[in-house]
C-alpha cells in the first residue's frame, strides 16, 4: 500500500485538485478536474502534472512564490491496481474515497 494524498489547488482565482501518490522517492501527481467527492467509480479525466516533493503529503499552505495554495480534502493509503499509458485503476482507502477508482490519463493540450 501507498499513501495518497488529494489537495484543492487554487490559484489565481482557478480550482483544481492534485491526486498524489507515494513512490519511492516522490510524489506521483496527476491533476484532476472533479473534487474527490464527485469522482465516479471509473472514466475520471487525470492529467499527469510533474513529480512533487514528499513533504505535500502533509502540507497545506501557500505555492506558487504566494499565488495560490493549497488545502488537504484527502488522505490515506491506495493500491493501485493497474497502470497503462492510457489509464489506471487505483483502490483507495480513504477519508473520502473508498473502494476502487478508474482514471483516464490524458496529456495535457
Amino acid at each position: 500500500m501507498s499513501r495518497f494524498v488529494i489537495h484543492k489547488h487554487t490559484k489565481e482565482g482557478q480550482i483544481h485538485w492534485d491526486l498524489m501518490i507515494e513512490e519511492p522517492d516522490y510524489l506521483k501527481t496527476w491533476q484532476l478536474e472533479n473534487p474527490p467527492e464527485k469522482l465516479s467509480g471509473q472514466k475520471n479525466k487525470a492529467v499527469p502534472i510533474f513529480d512533487h516533493d514528499k513533504k505535500f503529503l502533509t502540507y497545506q499552505g501557500p505555492v506558487n512564490n504566494g499565488k495560490g495554495s493549497v488545502e488537504i480534502v484527502d488522505e490515506g493509503v491506495c493500491k493501485i491496481e493497474s497502470k497503462t499509458e492510457n489509464d489506471i485503476i487505483v483502490t483507495f482507502q480513504g477519508k473520502v474515497l473508498k473502494g476502487k477508482f478508474g482514471f483516464i490519463i490524458q496529456q495535457n493540450d
